[in-house]
């Protein structure tokens, strides 16, 4: 029923976590396709430590996430995919839920769970924002999202009908953030969305910030999803607010170092300030570039001295 697509790119210390807790599963009808993206560690050694038969390997120069997961899906042989990083896990009854999921709202467009948050060691249930005492059912997407900013689809914890997959041709390989928001949303705005609320896989952001896509790293513009032309959308206002929260939130790093500064103003000139927090006003518009530099500073000094006295 389920094939579930493993891309994998020097994580050699934790893929095989990742895999046991798919092969540990309470729902046993799977494959498993590990997609080697160019490791250049023994990445792939610790993969062909498994023997199983559901377990599948395919070979790849090294060319991003995307592409990866993308061919995973065309060599899917079931008709859900499921995807989970290399250096995240699953709860051992995570397809079996999926599996309740599906045949309570059958022919939706996309599936998902609530997650943990790997962080210092501790897991802490992701703060998504659907009402309090929503156990299972349908949600708006982009209204559950904008509530808390908290992803309600995370990659490690979807699952989709491999046939949406290719009606949307997939994730786009130029993006190397947001590739998944960028999918989710396609999706979501023409399908109906089945969300479980019990934390089912684990979201480790315990990997070095190296091997992360989410962290310091600036990127060119075509890399990132809030750069996208999602104009189609913008008549949806329930999209375009959402929208405007992640770019309010996601574009600072990008303004305060100076880079990309024309297109970030003129996303920044579309945006309905009224909508929003009075501090991204302040931080934009009305107090000097050098003033919010600092303050941002002090808090990443103030949020590593946390860091380590929690360690």
């Amino acid at each position: 029923m389920f094939s579930v697509i493993i891309p994998l790119y020097n994580k050699a210390p934790y893929v095989a976590k990742a895999i046991e807790s798919v092969l540990n599963q309470t729902f046993r009808e799977f494959e498993v396709i590990v997609v080697n993206d160019g490791s250049q560690d023994n990445s792939l050694e610790e993969v062909r430590k498994f023997t199983d038969s559901r377990l599948s390997i395919i070979n790849q120069e090294n060319s991003g996430v995307s592409t990866a997961r993308n061919n995973g899906v065309k060599q899917a042989k079931y008709p859900y995919v499921c995807f989970l990083d290399a250096d995240d896990w699953w709860a051992n009854t995570f397809l079996e839920e999926m599996e309740g999921l599906i045949t309570e709202f059958p022919d939706f467009g996309i599936y998902g769970t609530s997650y943990y948050i790997v962080k210092n060691g501790k897991n802490r249930v992701a703060p998504i924002g659907v009402p309090h005492g929503f156990e299972r059912g349908v949600i708006d997407y982009c209204k559950v999202y904008a509530e808390t900013l908290c992803m309600p689809l995370w990659t490690g914890a979807v699952c989709m009908p491999k046939t949406v997959f290719e009606s949307e041709n997939g994730f786009k390989p130029a993006l190397k953030l947001g590739e998944d928001f960028d999918l989710w949303v396609r999706v979501a705005l023409k399908h109906k969305v089945a969300f479980l609320n019990k934390p089912l896989a684990y979201y480790n952001q315990d990997v070095e910030v190296a091997n992360r896509a989410v962290g310091s790293k600036l990127y060119k513009p075509e890399h990132h999803m809030l750069f996208a032309d999602y104009s189609e959308w913008m008549d949806n206002p329930d999209f375009r607010f959402l929208f405007e929260r992640l770019a309010l939130y996601g574009l600072l790093p990008y303004y305060l170092s100076g880079n990309n500064l024309s297109v970030i103003n003129h996303i920044l000139s579309e945006i309905n300030w009224k909508r929003h927090e009075a501090k991204y006003c302040w931080y934009y518009k009305r107090l000097p570039h050098c003033i919010v530099k600092k303050w941002f500073f002090f808090l990443k000094k103030i949020s590593q001295i946390k860091n380590k006295i929690t360690k």
